[in-house]
């Protein structure tokens, strides 16, 4: 199947690229999201009309994710949690953690935005944890899991 992309999808490609992909990948997860339109020359002469404005949104989303980045630089949150005596969490910290620990210290990031490769946290410590503002635009914070009284 192939299709148009409204927006840069990482590891596929920019907008107004055409580029092949499976057909469910397609129909299920690009076309619903907005990312991607079918390949089409109706869709085509309609991608062309509306270029500009598409690119224009994809500099100020840019320009947005890089403000964001600039404000999250250097920053260290900590996150108190219940824990034994070996240092060992009851429970873990995760995405949705560490995204409502910076919410709440006035910095606005959603759960999907934080990358948490190697799964969440389970000890105290310190962790570098990576933010993804954009496709383009990430960022590393510092988070410290430290005991609760």
């Amino acid at each position: 199947m192939d299709v148009i992309l409204l927006k840069k999808v990482g590891g596929l490609g920019d907008l107004g690229d055409k580029v092949a992909v499976r057909p469910g990948f397609g129909r299920n997860y690009l076309i619903p999201q907005g990312a991607a339109v079918p390949a089409t020359a109706e869709n085509l002469n309609a991608f062309e009309a509306r270029r500009a404005e598409l690119e224009a949104q994809a500099a100020e989303a840019l320009a947005h994710a890089e403000q964001r980045r600039e404000h999250l630089e250097g920053l260290t949150v900590t996150i108190p949690r219940k824990a034994g005596d070996e240092g060992r969490l009851f429970g873990s910290v995760g995405a949705a953690d560490i995204a409502d620990a910076l919410t709440d210290a006035g910095y606005e990031v959603q759960k999907g935005e934080v990358r948490l490769p190697h799964g969440p946290f389970r000890n105290i410590g310190e962790f570098e944890v990576e933010v993804h503002l954009h496709s383009d635009v990430h960022v590393v914070i510092l988070i410290e899991v430290v005991p609760a009284d």
